[in-house]
């Protein structure tokens, strides 16, 4: 999208449909949520890394947080201040970062990719602060950041895996360029 050109009606329609389907999909149809936060959802990172491959980075990124901000309205979870920032609007703004391959071969797994690595790292990130409210030495602060990322990779990765191999079949695949298409 070049610097001139503006939002159509058409991807605002789109991009709210998908934060609207993500955020049902997030709230209903999920595994266990874990006892401080996160749970592996059928694809909702998907839905809104979506935006930004039909849309490209700014649509993306502004949409992905969006619906940060909805997840933290939905069902916060914060223990310390800055969790409320580095945890919603940063965490799931990162899925809109899928934009950058939206005209790459191979874009949309790429993007999803890059997404969920962005939201990992601010959730690890997060995750980190939280963990070293309770240390008071360096030592500590090593185990601390291993809990953050093993805990953080407990729910992120098997959904993850779980998308990567869903758009690994052919139908999926079809329908993902199909509405690409339509989105366009």
């Amino acid at each position: 999208m070049s610097k001139n050109k503006k939002i159509s009606t058409k991807q605002i329609v789109f991009s709210a449909a998908a934060i609207a389907l993500a955020t049902v999909i997030s709230v209903v149809i999920k595994l266990p949520s874990l006892p401080n936060g996160g749970s592996v959802t059928l694809c909702s990172m998907l839905v809104i890394c979506l935006i930004g491959y039909w849309y490209g980075p700014m649509v993306g990124i502004v949409s992905a947080i969006a619906y940060g901000i909805l997840q933290f309205i939905t069902g916060p979870y914060v223990v310390h201040p800055l969790q409320v920032i580095i945890d919603y609007p940063l965490a799931f703004g990162a899925l809109g970062l899928s934009g950058f391959f939206a005209e790459k071969q191979g874009g949309l797994w790429k993007g999803y990719l890059l997404g969920v690595f962005g939201r990992f790292f601010f959730a690890m990130v997060s995750g980190l602060i939280f963990y070293t409210t309770y240390v008071d030495s360096l030592r500590e602060n090593g185990a601390a950041i291993w809990a953050s990322t093993l805990y953080n990779l407990s729910y992120i990765a098997p959904e993850a895996v779980i998308t990567l191999l869903l758009l690994m079949i052919p139908a999926v695949k079809k329908a993902m360029g199909l509405l690409k298409t339509m989105a366009q």
